[in-house]
């Protein structure tokens, strides 16, 4: 072989390759049309967002979240767009009632074709601040939660031959986050179950995609719990959620979550701030953790026993936030459904 022979036969063999992976990807795909897609939270945020992208795709829907008044005006919406809707009232954080979240969209729809894990909480604050309490809402809520509803659907998908599920955990759940450690547990948590679950699946024709997003200007902040310096710590994280240098159009985030749904992809990151940070937390691990460590310095420091305290976002806002500086996300909280979410804080006891 001359001295061009190597490199053109791996040229080559890596075109062909990619080529034939493209074409296997592509056999996978499917069309959403007619299509039941249950989403958990999917009355505001994210969820919404997705409702919405895939109602234009034709799909059945069905909506699930704790408050009948956050789904009712999801439902209005989503029928405006020509939409088949069915909403549930519950609370994924108990299993019986996750359970019969599916069994209801069976007996509604007669199947469910896929399964998008999207419901999420988030409490913002230093460690000296978390309680054994916030670790058990975050897991109840990502990785319980998302169990519950995808053993129920499991079954049911088996013997229709397949379908889809979608689990969204966070670049959080990649790399742990100072201040959100209760979150990044969680999620890391429903990564690894989302992870393992798609292997034994693959056998069954289920496809599991596990979606790490970075930042996303889903207009969320209001809705977080903060604990600590509460005005601060809710500056910091809402002001970094508005940033369009941090974080991105959620709805990009989720034409990308629906085209990884759409051809069974195993895992998607997104924006290109995580992809950075997910691959130099496996190459400079060291490197990444120390950086961490410094960002942690940056961050408000622990206070009294107000900062004991979980309030919301709504509760916690000052000069800086709402501002100039989140302009970007408070467009958002109006337009995805989350200005009304103090009033589900309240009944949930914040």
């Amino acid at each position: 072989m001359n001295i061009l022979g190597k490199p053109l036969a791996y040229t080559a063999l890596g075109t062909g390759a990619y080529f034939t992976a493209r074409a296997f990807r592509k056999r996978r795909a499917i069309d959403f049309r007619d299509k039941v897609v249950l989403i958990v939270g999917g009355s505001r945020g994210l969820g919404l967002i997705l409702a919405r992208q895939l109602a234009d795709e034709g799909a059945r829907l069905a909506i699930a979240a704790r408050t009948q008044a956050d789904l009712d005006r999801a439902e209005e919406e989503l029928r405006q767009r020509g939409a088949e809707v069915l909403t549930v009232a519950c609370d994924i954080r108990e299993e019986d009632q996750a359970e019969r979240l599916v069994q209801t969209v069976l007996a509604h729809y007669g199947q469910l074709d896929v399964l998008m894990n999207v419901a999420g909480v988030i409490q913002t604050g230093p460690i000296e601040h978390m309680e054994r309490e916030d670790f058990d809402d975050a897991l109840a809520t990502h990785l319980w939660g998302p169990l519950a509803t995808m053993r129920a659907a499991i079954p049911h998908m088996r013997s229709r031959g397949g379908g889809r599920i979608v689990n969204i955990s966070s670049i959080g759940g990649k790399i742990a986050v100072p201040h959100l450690v209760p979150y990044s547990t969680s999620k890391h948590a429903l990564v690894g179950l989302s992870d393992g679950l798609r292997a034994e699946l693959a056998k069954d024709n289920i496809r599991v995609t596990t979606v790490a997003p970075g930042l996303m200007r889903t207009g969320s902040p209001p809705n977080v719990f903060v604990k600590g310096q509460h005005k601060k710590e809710y500056a910091w994280f809402t002001i970094s959620d508005a940033s369009p240098l941090l974080s991105i159009s959620a709805e990009r985030a989720a034409a990308q979550i629906i085209e990884a749904c759409r051809f069974g992809d195993p895992a998607l990151t997104i924006s290109t701030q995580a992809r950075i940070l997910e691959i130099a937390n496996h190459l400079v691990p060291n490197i990444t953790g120390h950086a961490m460590a410094i960002f942690n310095w940056f961050l408000p420091g622990p206070t009294g026993a107000e900062g004991d305290r979980l309030r919301t976002g709504w509760e916690s806002q000052s000069t800086l936030a709402p501002s100039v500086l989140t302009v970007l996300s408070d467009k958002e909280t109006v337009e995805n459904n989350e200005l009304h979410g103090h009033e589900q804080a309240r009944e949930m006891g914040a």
